[in-house]
């Protein structure tokens, strides 16, 4: 019987540069400033990415540059949530229901990004330095930085399609 093993080879590495975005704006008018700021266009795509696993939903914006094969996503990191809960049994007040707001994120490991942008290419892309400096530049943006997504446990969560 043979054996057939699998090595890192076998599968082809997406090719992709990951950018994080620290920005309080909300992601529609960040999408604008970037469509503005870096000759994007960016639309916000049908459905939001829904992950029920996590019980959480973000929203994600996409530009498929087909004359330069090149697709470009805006994604929020952050899902908040209302869930009820209930007062526990030994308070005054046992009868009041409160809400409280939980916060799933896309990338776990990187809570404090506000926004990733993700962008997917065939070929050779810009020099990544140049599109992270064109992003700080944007007034609204606190900071931008790539990321190296081999360095994420959740990676994974990074595929769109």
């Amino acid at each position: 019987m043979a054996i057939h093993k699998l090595f890192e080879d076998d599968f082809e590495e997406d090719n992709y540069t990951l950018i994080a975005i620290h920005c309080s704006t909300e992601d529609y008018r960040l999408a604008y400033l970037l469509n503005t700021n870096l000759n994007l266009k960016l639309a916000r795509k049908q459905e939001d990415l829904d992950y029920n696993y996590m019980e959480a939903s973000f929203s994600i914006y996409e530009w498929d540059d087909e004359e330069n094969f090149v697709t470009w996503n805006l994604v929020a990191n952050t899902s908040k949530k209302e869930v009820e809960q209930m007062a526990s049994a030994g308070s005054l007040f046992s009868d009041q229901k409160g809400k409280r707001t939980i916060s799933k994120y896309l990338i776990p490991e990187q809570k404090r990004v506000d926004y990733f942008v993700k962008i997917s290419s065939e070929s050779y892309l810009k020099s990544s330095k140049i599109i992270v400096s064109r992003i700080n530049a944007i007034a609204e943006v606190i900071t931008a930085y790539t990321v190296n997504p081999n360095q994420l446990k959740s990676k994974n969560n990074l595929i769109f399609e």
